[in-house]
């Protein structure tokens, strides 16, 4: 499991709680707030608390196998491999993930411009969804 991989090579155990939060980013599909983690961790391991799930998000981020992603409400959090291409609303805090990846070509011209290893990247875009464009015209 790449969990388990990269904690290890980083110099850090494998932990219930590490696992569940991980597990519970999984299979949301979406991205989720820290509460919502915490929620959906506690179906693995009812006793987690909230202190464990903000330490745990934070490590996984410092390792590479999690992303913040700012946004309408605060911070939520996904798998470093899931859809890191969206169009958020501002307002509503609705997404919609992009199938392909328009920015392929620029992260290779960085690379080669500037000798940079490009190992990831966000594609975000903020804005008004069509709904929330209908209700605020008069």
């Amino acid at each position: 499991m790449q969990l388990e991989r990269q904690l290890r090579k980083a110099g850090f155990r494998v932990t219930r709680a590490r696992r569940v939060v991980a597990a519970a980013l999984a299979t949301a599909g979406r991205p989720l707030s820290p509460a919502e983690v915490l929620a959906a961790a506690r179906r693995g391991h009812p006793g987690l608390g909230r202190a464990t799930v903000y330490r745990t998000l934070n490590l996984l981020v410092r390792v590479g196998l999690v992303v913040p992603r700012p946004g309408p409400g605060g911070v939520r959090y996904s798998l470093a491999s899931e859809g890191m291409h969206r169009l958020v609303c501002r307002n509503c805090g609705a997404e919609r993930l992009l199938a392909d990846c328009p920015a392929g070509g620029l992260a290779e011209e960085l690379a080669r411009r500037y000798g940079f290893q490009v190992e990831g990247h966000l594609l975000e875009f903020y804005g008004l969804c069509p709904d929330c464009r209908r209700r605020a015209k008069p």
